[in-house]
């Protein structure tokens, strides 16, 4: 007697997508830095929306803002809030100067988004926060862009006095 035997079709599991969202700053408003706030919009559309196993999250833009601080920067506190609500899994941004300016507030706020399951990664320095060293890194240089900003703002300050 012949046996018959039921051969169940195996779908292949696919790898949910990663959620991947693009932050971007100008503390400006004039029109060169608002020509580079758009290309990298662009950019970060382009780039996510090409990737097979991402899914296109959004670009948070805060325009003519400095980065010395969280305050009054209205897309960036939407972005973190939609990482607590598990909207995204990626950020990504230019630099560590474009995501914050302040040391503390950096690491503070790169630290709760690790906590919660949140990668940042920042192209021009090559540091993703779930990486062994990428808080090392972005320690030391965090500290290079809070100084920056304070070296500029000193310059103006002479700058205004010497007018005077």
């Amino acid at each position: 007697m012949r046996k018959i035997s039921l051969v169940e079709q195996k779908t292949p599991r696919l790898k949910p997508q990663k959620k991947v969202a693009a932050y971007a700053r100008v503390s400006k408003d004039t029109e060169r830095l608002m020509h580079s706030a758009s290309a990298q919009v662009s950019y970060y559309s382009d780039l996510i929306q090409k990737k097979p196993d991402w899914q296109y999250a959004g670009v948070y833009v805060d325009y003519g803002i400095t980065g010395t601080s969280v305050s009054g920067r209205d897309e960036f506190k939407r972005m973190l809030a939609d990482c607590e609500d598990r909207k995204i899994d990626i950020i990504l941004t230019k630099s560590i100067s474009r995501f914050a300016r302040n040391t503390v507030d950096l690491l503070e706020t790169v630290r709760h988004l690790k906590d919660i399951g949140v990668e940042v990664r920042f192209e021009e320095q090559n540091i993703s926060t779930m990486s062994g060293n990428g808080e090392l890194m972005l320690t030391i240089l965090a500290s290079f862009a809070q100084e920056e900003s304070y070296s500029i703002s000193e310059n103006s300050k002479w700058g205004i006095r010497k007018r005077f």
